[in-house]
Parts: C-alpha cells; structure tokens; sequence
C-alpha cells in the first residue's frame, strides 16, 4: 500500500485537505498552516493501492485541479472515501473561470484569500448512514427511564439465536488446540449462510458472511470444502446461497494493524457493498492479534486496546451492525475448571469477557471420548444449557444423552443391546415397508417413524442411519427410483422387494401379488461419506460390525 504524505501533521489535525501532488500541499501548508496531504502521483494515483487509513476520522476536504483528469481523481477518491469511517467529507467546486490545470498552488501564488475560498467554494459530500464516523467524536449517548420505558421500538433479531450472536455483537469462540474449532465453525458458518438451523441454533435469513482465516492453505481449505460437501452439510436446495453468502480467505499473514484493517476492509468490498455484511469472523484472534509496542495477548490493557481500535473499527467500516465472531485458543480445560469458571481458560479471559456479548466453548470432557461439548456465556438473555455434539459421518450434530455414543462405562452392556434393537429393528421396516409397496428416502424415513417404534426422534433416527449406509446395510437406488431434491434416492436393503403388479393363479384363481427385486445402484463411501455407483449390485459386503 502507498502512503499519502505530511502524516505527523495529519495526526495532530482534524481537518485534512486531499490535493494533487507535493506541491500543493507544501503550498497550503506554508502559506497559511493549513494541514494538507497527497497521495503519490497526484491524479495518477492508484486509489486501492494507497492507504487512506489516516484519514479515519477526519474531516476530509478534496481539492482537485480544475482539468479533466482532476474531476476523474476526485471522483475516484470520493467514492473510495465514502466507505471508510471519515468524520465529514467535502469536494472544492472550483469556479469556470479559473483556467485549466488551475491548483491549490497557483491560488496561494495569486494571493488568494484561502480560508475565505475554502467557505465560498466547498461542496458537503453525504456520507451513507452506515458508515460511522469516528466514536471518538460523537455525542455521548444517553436516556432517561422514562425514554427507554416508552420506546416501544422492536427488538432487533439475532444474528444467531437464541442471543448467541446479536447485531453489533462479539462472540469469543474458544477451544483448545485439536479440538474441531475450526472444523465445527465451518459447518456453522455454511448453515448461517443458507438461512439453516446448527445444533439447535437458528438465523432469521441467509447471512452474509467474511470469514477471515489465517490457517488453512488454498488447496486444502477447498479439500475440506469437498469434504462437507459430500457429507452433505451443504443441503443442496440451499448449496447456492451458500456458494454465494459465504465469502472466505485461504491461509494469510498479517497483523491487523492499522494498515490491516484497511486490508480487510478493501477485501470485503471487493465481494460485499458497504453494510451488507452480516457477520465477520476472525479465525484465530492469535494469527492477527497486534499487541502494540510491548504488549501480549495475556496483558489485559493491550488486549482491550486491539479489540476497541482495530476489530471494532473493522466492524464499523464493514457494518456496524455486523456481528462479530473470534476463534481463541484456551488452556487446557480441566473438570475442576468447568464447575468452577471454565472461561477463566481464554488467554487474556479478564479484557476478552469485560468486552464480549458471548462466551462460547468446545471441549472434550473425556480425551477418551470423540464427543465434545459446548458451555456458553451470555451477557443478554437466558442461560443455554450445556450442548453435547459429535461429529457423525462428516456432520456435527446434537446428541441426547444418555446417547448413542457411550457416555459412561456403566451404560455399555444396555447401549450396546438398543443400538443392535434399533439396528435391525429400521432394516426390519425398510424391508416390510417395500414389500408393502412403500419406499423411503433418509429424510421420509427418519419423518415417518419420528417418535415410533421406540427409535427416538429425528435426530437420533438420522443417526443411526447414516452409520447404518456407512457400513454397507444400507444402499441406495438413484435411477429406477430417483427422488428429486434427494441426494441419495431411495433406501436399499439386501433382498428387498417391492410390488409389481398381479397375476392369477389358472387351478385356484386366486390372485397373488408379483414382487420385483429392488436393487442398489449406489452406495456411501465409509471413508469419505461420498455416493459413489456400486459395481456390482448383487454383492452385499458389510463393513465390521457396527457396534
């Protein structure tokens, strides 16, 4: 990024005046210390590849050269400007008669009374409303009871509800290292941009989100975007918006100083206008975190200073309504420290908890033990209970506990027998119900017996299966019997068959049923959970055993 000059004199001004060229501005600056500055090359300036970033705040007044070009430079700059958190902004009309190429220059060298041309020939530039100026300058806000009483004005909706994320918010989502922050955030970020429910938390619409990661390289960010994708997190009725809504960077290095809260800024217009932006996620706070001259992320005054002074002036640039979302790393987390004040395990926690609306956790209780749970900490609204989830055939899900997974050793021997129970007892009914002429998709199914047959709710149908097609007991039929909106057809189970018509019997008369096999034509990949075609449908191969 280039720089615009005379900032020692920008820094203990205001009001700036923008020229063209060096000139000028030493022109301005000697004749009546009136604080001015240029970008290099004057007109030729690249404008998004100069860094306006001391402008923020300012009172901002562009004086172009009264040419061609200088209208075009101007209005480049105007509209670049018009982003970013200027306290005012103003553009010189300058008079007909002034001949072309006429300057700031050439009007000291005339003896131009400068202040006085200032007030006659200064044109006020609106800013767009959700731009906002810089906080320092604005009035203290400030009601009385009675005001706030009678506002009767509607509460605005979550960002993600209930209250976990709201508008002009900051969730800290904290975990150790290891433990899925970032592949769980994935997930997330891809159902909020669809307009989708995630583990029991829900968004008004389809979100707009920026999602600056600092981890993941190129190729394998969208190897893992292939991985969710055919574990069909991304519900493909709703892949679209997720193509679109969720915009996110590869691996990046880079402090978010002030020259990288430009940095973000301009990489968000470039996909987003100006607050449209829903959401912004840091991923980790560690990877960018500028702690100033002498401080680290466990000096609370630094801490503080880095979330006032660049993610929440990140945040207003963008929109200020967005909500902001950071990934932390925390200590280990001990059972001691969950009964006691789990979130004491965020590094820098007494700045980080003093500043977030949200508090929110990933950690595995037992190391043992794939399941992880979620803690929340809320500054509005209702306590969340704890969450338990795990991560099932490539999706994250809520478990019920006592669940599926083995939560304790004493629950082993009867876990064991309702999982085989609910195992045969689904392929049991997938069979009978074709005989019967009825076919089911994975949705159809886990909705048809919601709360039937002692197989638990959707959710626990849906899981088990998933296990079920990812060992082989379950296929699917995409051509014969190709359900649309569906990913995987209709179920398959070995030997199933369906009704194909009547015939009747010559000697009796009696009329029978004539069956048809029903035979896979594709199956779920263990490794990858990837539909792929079968090569020979009348082979059944079971994985181990599913228990």
């Amino acid at each position: 990024m280039q720089p615009v000059d005379n900032q020692p004199g920008m820094s203990q001004s205001d009001s700036v005046i923008l020229v063209e060229g060096e000139k000028c501005a030493k022109a301005l600056i000697d004749s009546s210390s009136i604080c001015a500055t240029t970008a290099m090359n004057g007109a030729n300036a690249p404008v998004d590849k100069t860094d306006w970033s001391p402008l923020f705040g300012k009172h901002v007044l562009i004086w172009p050269d009264h040419d061609l070009p200088g209208k075009e430079y101007a209005d480049r700059v105007i509209s670049k400007l018009k982003g970013l958190s200027v306290a005012s902004l103003a553009i010189m009309r300058i008079p007909e008669d002034k001949v072309q190429g006429w300057d700031a220059a050439d009007a000291v060298a005339e003896g131009v009374d400068i202040m006085a041309f200032l007030a006659a020939y200064a044109q006020k530039i609106e800013l767009p409303s959700e731009v906002m100026p810089n906080p320092n300058n604005c009035e203290l806000p400030a009601f009385t009871v009675g005001e706030l009483l009678d506002d009767s004005t509607p509460f605005p909706q979550d960002w993600v509800a209930p209250r976990i994320l709201t508008p002009g918010g900051l969730l800290v989502f904290g975990g150790a290292p290891k433990v899925g922050k970032t592949d769980l955030l994935l997930s997330w970020l891809s159902h909020l941009a669809a307009g989708l429910p995630f583990l029991g938390m829900t968004t008004p619409r389809p979100l707009k989100i920026f999602y600056l990661q600092t981890e993941i390289m190129y190729d394998y960010l969208r190897e893992r975007l292939s991985i969710l994708n055919n574990a069909e997190v991304f519900d493909p009725n709703f892949l679209p918006l997720v193509r679109k809504n969720l915009v996110m960077t590869p691996q990046v290095r880079f402090l978010l100083d002030e020259g990288g809260v430009h940095k973000v800024y301009e990489a968000v217009t470039r996909f987003f206008d100006v607050g449209q932006v829903d959401i912004l996620v840091i991923d980790p706070l560690r990877n960018v975190y500028d702690p100033g001259k002498s401080g680290n992320e466990n000096d609370n005054t630094a801490m503080l200073a880095f979330l006032q002074d660049r993610v929440e002036k990140l945040r207003y640039l963008v929109n200020p309504q967005a909500g902001v979302i950071l990934t932390h790393h925390t200590k280990k987390i001990t059972k001691k420290m969950v009964e006691e004040d789990p979130f004491q395990a965020l590094s820098g926690a007494a700045s980080l908890r003093s500043f977030y609306t949200t508090g929110m956790l990933l950690f595995r209780p037992d190391e043992k033990q794939a399941m992880r749970q979620i803690i929340f900490e809320l500054r509005n609204g209702k306590s969340i209970p704890t969450k338990l989830v795990d991560k099932l055939d490539g999706r994250w899900q809520e478990m019920e506990p006592p669940s599926e997974r083995i939560v304790r050793k004493d629950y082993g021997e009867k876990q064991d027998a309702e999982r085989k129970r609910c195992h045969d007892l689904i392929l049991q009914l997938i069979f009978a119900e074709a005989a019967n002429g009825k076919l089911y998709t994975p949705a159809q199914f886990r909705q048809a017996f919601d709360g039937q047959a002692g197989l638990g709710g959707e959710r626990t149908i849906n899981n088990r299966l998933n296990v079920l097609a990812t060992k082989g007991f379950i296929k699917f039929n995409l051509e014969e019997y190709k359900v649309v909106g569906s990913k995987y057809g209709v179920m398959c189970v070995e030997a199933m068959e369906v009704p194909a018509g009547e015939e009747t019997n010559p000697e009796t008369g009696e009329t029978i049923a004539v069956m048809k096999r029903v035979l896979p034509t594709h199956f779920k990949e263990s490794q990858t959970g990837a539909i792929l075609p079968v090569e020979n449908p009348e082979v059944w191969v079971y994985l181990d055993d599913v228990w």
